[in-house]
């Protein structure tokens, strides 16, 4: 499986975990210029910005360090930009989903979700 299918993979696993808290799913894969975001989603007044990262385990690092200063305002910069396009009175926030999928497709998964992640 490539890194795009398993990326793939992760995010529809976050999709389905978001869903049963009672989210909304608004769009997937928001791209522009400036950036991506995974996942655009609204829950109890929040239009939330999700980074979804998936990785087999949590032993070198935990999935959340990878997404960098760098890689954070580039999301703050894209949801700038989906937020102006998009009639949305709805308070802001940005999370960071943990996926962990030891054997990739073939098993169970955890899911971290770590909401206001770049506060």
């Amino acid at each position: 499986m490539d890194r795009q299918e398993l990326g793939r993979y992760g995010e529809d696993c976050a999709v389905r975990y978001l869903r049963r808290k009672g989210y909304t799913i608004l769009e997937r894969n928001f791209r522009c210029r400036q950036g991506e975001i995974d996942i655009i989603a609204t829950r109890r007044g929040y239009v939330v910005f999700a980074e979804v990262k998936l990785r087999k385990d949590d032993s070198v690092a935990a999935a959340r360090e990878f997404v960098t200063r760098a890689k954070q305002e580039r999301i703050l910069t894209t949801a700038m930009i989906w937020l102006g396009r998009n009639d949305c009175a709805l308070q802001p926030r940005f999370d960071v989903i943990e996926v962990y999928a030891p054997n990739g497709k073939r098993g169970p998964v955890t899911i971290e979700h770590l909401e206001d992640a770049f506060s």
